[in-house]
């Protein structure tokens, strides 16, 4: 007798999701900043509970838990989802729409927003969960489905290994997860290889020597120092990395003085910068320290610069085999299905569950764009108008959005449990 193919099997076991749209509106109106996920995560180990086959661990690395569901004998599967927010006030006018604001970790209070889809991400996960429960039947081995805090900063997947994570719960033979993109929604993208880029930031601060803003002469003006600094960072990946090397350098912030008269005694950079070899960002954060060491020699600055690492996002690189056997399963069902997706500097700490023990992954890029909206943007030529994440417009379609992301990770985590 012929197998059913994963394809059939959900297409006759597909669940209601109307119950999810709900709760995904739920999410996206009360967000919550990075390592202040309470309600959240509460409300994830709640609805988990009502499947009555978990074993859930909470409070992993801040308010990260995971579920466990013992299954029968066969491979570990981790799915994972992120579930914090951003500090960016909403406008898009949605009838769920944020207006939520918090306190942020240095005390301020912020306007908070699902700008980056993780709201998609939790909800796509609860309901596959459900979904792999609902045919328990015809698979056997064990399920993890793991919720992150604290993405955005780049520090969740870290904290939470930090904090025993694979002590907690059975330590997998594949992490699997999945991030909604600007693409067009139904659309789900994945490569072999590296997938999206290895991120960095830091704080530079430089010093000079304040004054009266009529007698230049007396000072050391750090806004003059840290202007040549910003001119000089543009020429290292235009002008020191291979053209046929991935590397984007950003100064994102520039910070110094008070008022129109007075000249600063420091000012502050924010660089982010992106790679993909290890090579590479060396070579990036070395050609930064000789820039600012250099202009501050120049300038006459007082005190040597200080550098101040603020996150770092690894590299996310898919295993070959894995990628390859998902991507026979995604070919057999998702219609607009694209194996050779290409890389994007988008960057995730996701890859740090599955690198700190030498775990077998895969990631792949789900569209959230509205289709109408998209086809019409490509054919005047203008998609790239179309708002992406961490934009305060950003706004995934709910359908068919959350029923391909449904369906990707259940045909992800079957390919590797399936009997």
């Amino acid at each position: 007798m012929t197998q059913p193919t994963l394809s059939t099997i959900l297409t006759s076991s597909s669940i209601d999701l109307s119950p999810y749209e709900s709760l995904y509106k739920h999410f996206h109106a009360h967000p919550e900043l990075s390592r202040q996920e309470k309600s959240t995560s509460e409300t994830l180990a709640a609805h988990l509970t009502t499947l009555k086959v978990f074993d859930i661990h909470t409070h992993i690395g801040g308010y990260g838990l995971a579920g466990v569901f013992r299954n029968g004998e066969g491979n570990t599967v981790l799915l994972r989802a992120d579930m914090d927010a951003l500090p960016v006030k909403e406008l898009i006018g949605l009838p769920y729409a944020s207006t939520v604001t918090m306190r942020d970790s240095e005390g301020i209070d912020k306007p908070v927003m699902h700008a980056c889809g993780h709201d998609m991400h939790i909800t796509c996960l609860l309901a596959a969960a459900e979904t792999l429960v609902k045919i328990r039947d015809v698979w056997s081995g064990t399920l993890i489905v793991l919720f992150q805090p604290d993405e955005e900063r780049g520090g969740g997947a870290q904290a939470m290994v930090d904090d025993g994570l694979y002590d907690r719960i059975p330590v997998p033979d594949y992490v699997l997860g999945q991030h909604v993109m600007r693409m067009r929604a139904g659309k789900v993208g994945s490569r072999p290889g590296a997938i999206m880029a290895a991120a960095d930031s830091m704080k530079i601060t430089v010093f000079g020597r304040g004054g009266h803003g009529s007698q230049p002469h007396q000072t050391v003006d750090p806004v003059v120092l840290a202007a040549h600094i910003v001119i000089r960072l543009q020429g290292i990946v235009s002008r020191e990395v291979n053209p046929s090397e991935l590397a984007v350098l950003t100064v994102g912030s520039l910070q110094a003085g008070q008022t129109e008269n007075i000249i600063a005694d420091r000012a502050e950079i924010g660089v982010d910068f992106r790679s993909v070899r290890v090579e590479v960002r060396e070579q990036i954060i070395q050609a930064i320290k000789r820039i600012v060491e250099a202009e501050c020699l120049a300038s006459g600055s007082p005190r040597a610069p200080v550098f101040t690492p603020t996150r770092r996002f690894p590299p996310t690189l898919n295993d070959r085999d894995v990628a390859a056997r998902v991507a026979a399963a995604f070919a057999s069902h998702i219609d607009d299905f694209d194996d050779d997706v290409p890389r994007t500097n988008v960057a995730e700490d996701f890859s740090t569950l599955a690198t700190c023990r030498d775990i077998p992954s895969c990631f792949w890029l789900l569209g959230g764009m509205d289709p109408e909206l998209w086809d019409r943007a490509q054919v005047e030529g203008r998609t790239e108008e179309i708002p992406g994440n961490h934009s305060a417009l950003f706004a995934p379609v709910i359908q068919p959005t959350m029923r391909v992301g449904v369906d990707a990770l259940c045909l992800a985590a079957l390919t590797f449990l399936r009997k």
